[in-house]
């Protein structure tokens, strides 16, 4: 079965965003060639799973490229109906019965990329199996929690953690069965 990875940056202090989706203080670790692993991951990936607020952003910031690759099937979560562009699906439907039909079928990891809303819908389905969570050092006080309140306890396994000198800490957790 494949297996479903939220890979991220937070603040230490829980927030991956600052009000009005600011995500600024992700700048303090920029370092030239330094991607904390991230084309590493991506190359076990051919599925992606991203909120559309996130998507948007990134379009703006970065570019369609950085998610439709043409490697990858690339599942925008959203409420609005939009057509599909290249291998770029706007999804409407069911988020849950999305990841078990992806899960059912063959090929590598399927990866989250936010926001929170659609993390923590995964996890209050108990469909997240591992974290790759990369902790900046700064306390921004305020805006998106990674971790919403209501969602059920599951426990975790630390697989890893990686110090950069930027500051950076990357925390590995797999869910524990």
């Amino acid at each position: 079965m494949r297996k479903l990875s939220v890979f991220i940056a937070m603040s230490l202090d829980g927030y991956i965003a600052q009000p009005n989706d600011d995500l600024s203080f992700l700048k303090l670790v920029e370092k030239e060639g330094e991607d904390y692993g991230y084309a590493e991951f991506t190359d076990t990936i051919d599925t992606l799973i991203i909120g559309r607020k996130t998507y948007d952003h990134v379009l703006n910031e970065i570019g369609s490229s950085h998610y439709d690759n043409g490697q990858r099937d690339v599942y925008v979560i959203t409420r609005t109906q939009r057509p599909n562009s290249g291998r770029t699906i706007f999804y409407t439907g069911n988020l849950a019965e999305l990841v078990q039909r992806l899960r059912s079928e063959n090929g590598k990891g399927i990866y989250c990329d936010g926001g929170s809303e659609i993390i923590n819908e995964l996890l209050k389905n108990d469909l997240v199996d591992e974290f790759i969570i990369s902790v900046i050092a700064i306390l921004v006080g305020d805006g998106k929690r990674l971790f919403k309140d209501g969602r059920p306890e599951q426990q975790l396994e630390l697989l890893n953690t990686k110090t950069f000198d930027t500051g950076l800490t990357q925390l590995h957790y797999r869910r524990k069965r």
